[in-house]
C-alpha cells in the first residue's frame, strides 16, 4: 500500500485532460452535497444515476492502480467521496420521506 501512495506522487505519464474532466465533474459536487444536505429534499435525485457515477469512478479507481498509477487517482477518490455522500444523504432523506407518509 505504501508503494501504491508513493507512486501515485511521481510525476510520470499524468492525463492532464483526465485531471481536467475530474476537476471539473469534482467542481459540482460539494455544491450539489450541500443543496441536499440543507434542503433534506431528494425530490428529482435518482439513486441508479449517483451508482452509475459511483460505479464510474471506481472503474476509474482500479484503472490507475492496475495502469497507470498518478495524482489523478485521488481526483477519482475525492469524486467517489462526494457522491457516495450525496447518494447517502438520498438514501436517508428518502427514507426519513417514506416514514412520514
Amino acid at each position: 500500500m505504501l508503494d501504491l501512495l508513493i507512486q501515485s506522487f511521481q510525476m510520470k505519464s499524468m492525463s492532464f485532460f483526465e485531471a481536467g474532466m475530474l476537476i471539473c465533474f469534482g467542481a459540482s459536487w460539494p455544491f450539489a452535497v450541500m443543496k441536499t444536505y440543507k434542503s433534506k429534499c431528494v425530490k428529482g435525485k435518482s439513486r441508479l444515476f449517483l451508482s452509475l457515477i459511483i460505479l464510474g469512478y471506481i472503474c476509474g479507481i482500479i484503472n490507475k492502480i492496475l495502469n497507470s498509477m498518478d495524482l489523478v487517482f485521488w481526483l477519482y477518490i475525492i469524486n467517489l467521496l462526494l457522491v457516495s455522500t450525496d447518494f447517502m444523504f438520498c438514501i436517508i432523506y428518502r427514507h426519513r420521506e417514506e416514514n412520514k407518509n
